[in-house]
């Protein structure tokens, strides 16, 4: 079971309800044994630009950061831009809630372990992100 703080620095929309169920999807498709906590902080781009190049030395916006935690209990902290929620799902022709809600399956996924280095790791999270989103009814419109 995954325990889900949601700090939204954006706005004042709760989007809790979709994180959680987001995380719910994504701890019953992988073996997480041990109760976690996990951080997601909605945020802008200003703030997420600070964070790449603080902690990945990219001087650039993104849409979504992984912080995985090696503490006892904690899964770790994202960050998502939800200037780039915006921007994203216009240009894939779909809804903010789905953008946010892929984003916040990625970010799990990498405090999990997955990442998409290659090729054939690419593969395997990118249809893991499938499967958790549409195991919720999050489809690619």
């Amino acid at each position: 079971m995954i325990k889900v703080n949601v700090i939204n620095e954006y706005d004042d929309n709760d989007y809790s309800k979709i994180l959680k169920l987001v995380a719910s999807a994504v701890s019953k498709n992988q073996k997480i044994l041990k109760s976690r906590v996990l951080n997601i902080v909605i945020t802008n781009n200003e703030t997420i630009k600070d964070y790449n190049k603080k902690y990945r030395n990219v001087d650039s916006e993104t849409d979504v950061l992984s912080f995985p935690s090696d503490e006892k209990g904690e899964l770790g902290d994202i960050l998502i831009s939800y200037d780039r929620v915006i921007s994203q799902a216009e240009d894939y022709g779909h809804s903010k809630e789905r953008e946010l809600a892929f984003l916040a399956c990625h970010g799990m996924l990498h405090c999990l372990g997955f990442d998409h280095m290659n090729e054939s790791e690419e593969k395997e999270m990118f249809n893991l992100q499938d499967i958790i989103l549409n195991s919720i009814n999050i489809r690619r419109e």
